[in-house]
């Protein structure tokens, strides 16, 4: 089973491994707007916790990256267009496009809370609402409809929960936005932001069932089990972000007002289940690096595990704040620490390999 980043590299004549041609425009990854996602993330972690120079510097690099990454995708679509589209409705490739729509979306949220413009996060917002609607709609219906499709274990893994992760980062913009909206706007923006709520809990379940089956009934090898799967634990914690603030903006809207006691119960219900992944995925990660020694080198996908710890220090910060848990006070500090290590790494593991490709090759 590949990880979804780049295509398998076929054997040579003599049974020994080719290596690949140096990976250009073609190969983008379509998971690497989980830049964006984590980046973002850590930032608004950061000013949640007082840290605001660090925040400001994160959330510019995120407006430049972002810009960036859409030129490129933009110019891989136009360039690459049979590659672009058939990464699309692969089944570990395809759901790597939906961090367009979640890296859209949390860039929209930085717009809202770090530079209080709501107009710039309305535009994101539209942006990542268009992508989402295209994007699920396209691969989902030709994963149902195509001839050929991959055995369950070689056809899943932790990158199809990123379509949950782009339903809930919509339903927390949502949110964000309707707190500076006038009426009606305000009603339907929270009603939006509910919708998605509930819609991405639904999607976790369905997906979260597969993937588990496919953890414990088919054989798992330490190539398997790729950063993606951080997602496991990541969507709960966009999950819980996006209940908690729906309980914050519950006076402001007397739906939400009804259903508060459901709101509440299905945020701790989410925050435990993401809790619960958290030692459950230290444990596969020693296992691989260290009990199997899978070499470890960047891969965009790895930016896939810095965006949950991110998510989880602020989901569980507003989580605290809604409901007045402040008894678990300290840990949104501890998983902010942990995801500026793991993004520092992340990034300086990135710059290399960019310095190692635009270097000049030796005479």
């Amino acid at each position: 089973m590949t990880d979804g980043s780049v295509p398998p590299v076929p054997p040579s004549d003599n049974g020994a491994v080719a290596h690949p041609a140096p990976a250009g425009l073609a190969d983008l990854s379509p998971a690497y707007f989980a830049v964006i996602m984590a980046t973002g993330i850590v930032s608004l972690a950061s000013y949640i916790h007082g840290l605001e120079t660090i925040a400001i510097t994160l959330f510019r690099i995120n407006i430049a990256a972002w810009i960036a990454l859409m030129v490129l995708n933009v110019v891989r679509m136009v360039r690459h267009s049979k590659r672009y589209f058939a990464d699309m409705v692969d089944h570990l490739r395809g759901p790597g496009y939906f961090t367009a729509v979640a890296g859209t979306a949390v860039l929209g949220s930085q717009f809202v809370v770090l530079a209080a413009d709501e107009r710039v996060g309305l535009i994101l917002w539209t942006v990542a609402l268009g992508l989402w609607t295209c994007l699920t709609y396209t691969i989902f219906v030709a994963f149902t409809i195509k001839e050929h499709k991959p055995p369950l274990e070689r056809g899943i893994n932790g990158a199809w929960l990123l379509a949950v992760v782009s339903t809930q980062s919509l339903a927390v913009l949502s949110a964000l936005l309707a707190v500076h909206s006038g009426q009606p706007w305000k009603l339907e923006l929270n009603f939006f932001a509910l919708s998605m709520w509930l819609w991405g809990g639904m999607l976790y379940i369905w997906m979260m069932s597969l993937i588990f089956y496919r953890y414990t009934f088919f054989r798992f090898s330490a190539g398997d089990l790729t950063p993606p799967y951080w997602i496991n634990m990541g969507a709960m914690a966009i999950s819980t972000f996006a209940g908690s603030l729906l309980i914050i903006n519950a006076p402001d809207a007397p739906f939400l007002k009804s259903i508060l006691p459901f709101m509440k119960g299905f945020t701790i219900f989410y925050w435990v289940t993401g809790t619960w992944w958290i030692p459950m995925l230290v444990l596969l990660v020693l296992w691989r690096y260290f009990y199997k020694r899978f070499p470890l080198k960047y891969d965009p996908l790895y930016w896939g595990a810095v965006f949950p710890l991110g998510m989880y220090s602020v989901g569980t910060h507003e989580m605290v704040k809604a409901m007045g848990l402040e008894f678990l006070g300290s840990v949104p500090a501890v998983f902010l620490y942990a995801a500026l290590a793991t993004w520092s790494a992340a990034f300086f593991a990135l710059a290399r390999q960019v310095f190692q490709r635009l270097r000049p090759p030796r005479a």
